[in-house]
């Protein structure tokens, strides 16, 4: 079982730093002026959400597993996207 909980972490981690590879181009598009301001958030809003249930199944996923100190490690940044989703207006 713990096999499978850290290589579905490890696909998770990979999938969600490709994601925020993702946002860095889109935004240094916008500030070359490559695509408007509308389309950016366009762009981005539509991967927030993915990007918050992906968090928190890891982190949900080491608090279950009994990972204390990765879930500690992990539990910030799912406190910050569940505020940041939280925020997201509903398109």
């Amino acid at each position: 079982m713990e096999a499978v909980v850290f290589v579905f972490s490890l696909l998770d981690c990979c999938a969600l730093i490709f994601l925020s590879v993702y946002f860095i181009i889109t935004l240094s598009d916008l500030e070359c002026d490559y695509i408007n301001a509308r389309s950016c958030c366009s762009k981005l809003n539509k991967w927030v959400i993915p990007e918050l249930i992906g968090h928190t199944i890891v982190t949900v996923l080491m608090l279950i597993s009994l990972h204390w100190f990765i879930f500690l490690l992990n539990l910030p940044v799912a406190t910050w996207n569940i505020y940041r989703g939280s925020r997201c207006p509903g398109e």
